[in-house]
């Protein structure tokens, strides 16, 4: 979340702002990871201009108020009130900018290989308007060479040259939706430029930003260095996952297993598994390395086998849940089945990638009645699903068959889902410290 005090000045060493600290930045995109770094370019003094092709984002910008929950709307407010924030649709208005930060998405096609339409189109609707001696930081999550192989051939128009005329640089977006300690400000920034004096300015430039710049040798160390975080946790959680299959064939608590193994002080780092993965990260970020990697002849095994894993245990989970419900002679054709959070992480309104939603196409193939109930999520519009959130009443769980955890939201008072349901499987073990033959954990 942004911070809301005043501008601090940007004021660092001779050596660090030299040769100059740019006064406008400029952010291409305007989703969960540009707004918030909009707001703290505003916060740190920085003329910050956004810009986004969705005119309801500017719009909302303009009225000072946020569509993102870690951003305040008073923050937006404040910064525009000053006249330090502005947003638009408007590419040649990047002329304006001494800085350009680009946060745009990368998703996967059905194929999953990467789609980089989105980069495509930022950096050639910027090319015609680059400021002589701009700083261009690619923020977006990609393969190593994107940014030397695409970016820069679209930058390098009329004889421009990076590291002369402007200075190209990658810094990979760690944002973590709903953290409430480590947010934009204090979550240190990776950073590697295309030449050494790319590195440098930008380098000075998120200094101003960022408590850390960690500086490694190029951008494509820098595109590396995200793909290995995320895949780190996507092979972690596909283990783990398989943990928990193989501990119930083995008749064994997985949560059990894993909180002894927490015991342990070196060594061991726990994971836990769940419903599947969500997100625009972990699910989809480790794809991107292994599509590269194809197309060197090599096989990334670990990455592969992960995503297998952790894309099936949507259809895990429900095929527990039928055979359940079928040992208590309810069939799941027919049967009413009560979700708990469709957003993919606890406490967050974000349903991209989130397992609940195969989980609720599963289920309504199979012929259940679904309905689901979050708090953070009032409407679900995802794939051919218009869902709207019911109230987690007493009688809605009593009418439910089954009621299955997605989602463990803090704020869902469990101890009455446990009181009131007359089934219920819990995915996420939200209901660990409830003692109850009804209630069966993944």
């Amino acid at each position: 979340m942004p911070r809301t005090h005043k501008p601090r000045s940007t004021k660092k060493t001779a050596e660090a702002v030299a040769p100059a600290m740019p006064k406008t930045a400029a952010v291409i995109g305007l989703g969960y990871v540009g707004l918030p770094l909009l707001v703290e370019l505003a916060a740190h003094g920085f003329k910050a201009l956004g810009v986004d092709v969705d005119q309801s984002k500017i719009d909302a910008i303009r009225r000072g108020r946020s569509y993102i929950a870690d951003v305040p709307s008073a923050a937006v407010k404040k910064y525009r009130d000053m006249g330090l924030i502005d947003a638009t649709t408007d590419y040649a208005r990047l002329s304006e900018a001494d800085a350009i930060s680009i946060c745009v998405p990368t998703p996967l096609r059905k194929t999953k290989d990467p789609d980089l339409a989105y980069i495509v189109h930022a950096v050639e609707s910027l090319a015609p308007h680059l400021k002589e001696g701009a700083i261009v930081i690619l923020e977006s999550t990609t393969y190593p060479g994107t940014t030397d192989e695409l970016v820069l051939t679209r930058l390098e128009t009329d004889g421009k040259k990076a590291g002369k005329d402007f200075y190209l640089a990658f810094s990979p977006e760690r944002v973590d939706p709903g953290n409430p300690v480590y947010q934009t400000h204090n979550t240190p920034k990776v950073l590697g430029g295309f030449t050494p004096e790319c590195t440098k300015r930008a380098a000075a430039f998120y200094g101003a930003l960022f408590e850390k710049v960690e500086v490694v040798s190029s951008t494509r160390a820098a595109e590396m260095v995200k793909l290995l975080e995320n895949t780190f946790r996507a092979v972690n959680i596909g283990l783990v996952n398989e943990m928990a299959v193989m501990c119930e064939r083995l008749g064994l608590d997985v949560w059990e297993v894993i909180r002894a193994a927490a015991s342990k002080p070196f060594g061991f780092m726990p994971f836990y598994p769940g419903p599947g993965l969500g997100g625009h990260c972990i699910p989809i970020d480790p794809l991107y390395l292994s599509w590269k990697l194809r197309s060197l002849n090599y096989t990334a095994r670990f990455i592969e086998l992960a995503s297998e894993v952790n894309t099936s245990m949507p259809r895990y989970v429900v095929d527990r849940l039928m055979k359940s419900l079928n040992a208590r002679g309810k069939a799941v054709k027919g049967a009413r089945i009560l979700i708990l959070g469709v957003a993919y992480k606890r406490d967050v309104s974000d349903v991209r990638e989130s397992p609940a939603i195969d989980a609720i196409l599963l289920l309504r193939g199979l012929g259940a009645k679904v309905s689901y109930s979050d708090p953070f999520v009032p409407h679900l519009r995802e794939h051919e699903l218009d869902m709207k959130s019911v109230k987690l009443t007493a009688a809605a769980m009593k009418g439910a068959d089954a009621v299955l955890v997605i989602t463990d939201h803090k704020g869902i008072d469990y101890k009455s889902v446990a009181k009131n349901a007359s089934y219920i499987f819990d995915a996420r073990n939200a209901l660990s410290g409830v003692k109850s033959k009804k209630i069966e954990r993944l």
